[in-house]
């Protein structure tokens, strides 16, 4: 994830600040749980690339003996499987 702890948090604060300003929501309770859940749902939506990225270096692995005799180059292969697996799964990045 590229933001720190702390942005997110200011930008769940701020996005639950116009939500209510607006009135998109009205809070029942208290307005520091709506934040944290604000800020969860920030984090797993960033954190999505992250996840994928991962997934694609433990695909490569079994590349590995190709990349390393230089058969097969590591970015081009990285970013083709990346993209299949981004477009297969319909998500945005």
């Amino acid at each position: 994830m590229r933001l720190s702890k702390e942005r997110v948090r200011h930008m769940a604060e701020s996005l639950a600040g116009r939500l209510q300003e607006e009135g998109h929501i009205e809070l029942i309770g208290e307005r520091k749980g709506f934040v944290e859940v604000l800020e969860q749902a920030i984090t797993s939506e960033l954190s999505v690339e992250d996840r994928v990225n991962a997934e694609v270096r433990q695909m490569l692995k079994a590349y590995e003996e190709q990349i390393d005799r230089g058969q097969v180059d590591y970015q081009k292969m990285f970013l083709m499987v990346k993209q299949k697996l981004v477009r297969e799964r319909g998500i945005i990045l």
